[in-house]
């Protein structure tokens, strides 16, 4: 690849930025290439398109010369709420998440500098904590005064934006006429904003720097690695390997994350096999984990101890409180993820494909309260997807996911008073993406 059209293509990458918003796996995409998503997110062991950076960085040398590009319409569908619950009065509402649609692109190049050896890139997002709740849905005597109060009996409206952005330059190389590896190095960069928190005032270590700051933004640097085997004429086997992308800190909101702002992306891995089980059928199956649990500000839990607030606007004093070196997270466990797709070449024009995602849900019971800004629930995934080849070496593929609705429910507790009830949370979720594939 010339360096003039490889830096136009992360110059385009770049500007992709805005409106990243997912949450499916945790706050993962159940795949990433519409192909992979109409296949559950099966894609460790395959090579049909330019997003091994997001998947297995060895499959790239086995595409080709190509450009993938497309867009996802994505809809996630939120309420929380509470019964019996009291503070000063009765607490108790229901209330849905607006910002229900959500338009996401995707973006891959891959060249074959020689048959061995590819360079390409592969664009795309994570995302997902996103809520957007209306406020006013408490009386203002309830929550200690003022004006009509949130679900969490702060000012205005609730709720919190996380956008995830990463480009991957992708190398792979043929070790052999069956093998290949690869490396991504990956280039993060996040936006972050909060509003109506400020009943957590009292517990945060810089009430400052906790909530209505507006946009803030961090950047990172990570890498995963990856193989592939042709293991026999059916069977093609896959891993790869993502590290923890380190960011830096969302200074506008050291008050509210674990380590003063500290939001780094979760290290990852994923196997997969692809079994040819006829000319026609390919059967692939992924495993992957996602260890939220090794990035503080999520998997703290949201009641363990160790702060000592300071109503009602704070600081408070001590490592656990918001912001702090051990402070008060969203509660998230890792979560083992399993995606099944099957693809049918019906013709010598138009794949078929369905897929299945499972994964384990992120959200205990004890954690609802802080989870109302963050439901990230969802475990059932199912997807439809089709390539219809459009000739001159071109083609469109389609795919749709619908996430079944689940729902956790727990006491309703805000880390520094208790306010008893019950709290619930809930979600489901729809996208409907189209991409374009061109051979050069």
């Amino acid at each position: 690849m010339e360096l003039k059209k490889l830096v136009g293509v992360l110059a385009v990458a770049g500007c992709m930025a805005p409106g990243m918003a997912l949450a499916t796996d945790g706050y993962f995409s159940h795949g990433y290439g519409m192909k992979a998503k109409g296949m559950g997110g099966a894609a460790t062991a395959r090579a049909v398109d330019a997003f091994g950076g997001a998947n297995n960085p060895a499959s790239m040398v086995w595409v080709g010369d190509r450009l993938d590009i497309g867009l996802d319409w994505f809809s996630p569908v939120r309420s929380a709420e509470r019964v019996n619950g009291t503070y000063f009065g009765p607490v108790n509402a229901k209330v849905d998440s607006g910002s229900e649609s959500f338009f996401i692109p995707e973006f891959g190049y891959n060249k074959l500098l020689n048959p061995s050896l590819s360079l390409g890139v592969t664009v795309y997002g994570n995302g997902g904590m996103n809520t957007d709740y209306p406020g006013g849905q408490i009386a203002a005597a309830s929550c200690g005064g003022g004006n009509p109060k949130n679900l969490l009996c702060g000012e205005g409206k609730l709720g919190v934006n996380l956008e995830q952005l990463i480009i991957a330059p992708t190398v792979a190389y043929k070790v052999s006429q069956e093998h290949s590896i690869g490396v991504s190095p990956l280039f993060g960069y996040q936006r972050f904003s909060a509003d109506g928190l400020q009943a957590f005032k009292a517990i945060s270590s810089d009430p400052n720097n906790l909530t209505n700051n507006g946009t803030d933004t961090a950047t990172g640097w990570g890498v995963r690695v990856g193989w592939m085997g042709r293991v026999s004429d059916r069977i093609t086997l896959g891993a790869a390997y993502s590290s923890k992308i380190d960011m830096s800190k969302f200074d506008k909101y050291k008050g509210l994350f674990a380590g003063g702002g500290d939001f780094d992306i979760p290290e990852n891995y994923n196997l997969g096999i692809a079994f040819k089980a006829s000319p026609a059928v390919t059967v692939a199956l992924d495993y992957q984990r996602i260890n939220y649990g090794g990035v503080a500000a999520i998997a703290n839990s949201s009641r363990q101890p160790g702060c000592t607030g300071a109503p009602p606007v704070g600081p408070g004093s001590g490592s656990a409180c918001l912001g702090g070196s051990n402070g008060i997270g969203f509660g998230w466990k890792d979560v083992d993820v399993w995606k099944l797709g099957v693809e049918y070449q019906y013709n010598d024009k138009l794949i078929l494909r369905a897929g299945y995602n499972h994964t384990d849900n992120p959200i205990d019971a004890r954690d609802v309260t802080f989870n109302i800004l963050a439901p990230g629930v969802v475990q059932d995934h199912v997807t439809l997807g089709a390539t219809y080849a459009l000739g001159n070496a071109s083609e469109l593929t389609v795919s749709y996911m619908h996430a079944l609705e689940n729902s956790v429910s727990g006491p309703a507790t805000n880390p520094y008073f208790n306010v008893g009830g019950t709290e619930t949370i809930k979600m489901y979720e729809n996208s409907l993406g189209v991409a374009y594939g061109m051979k050069f």
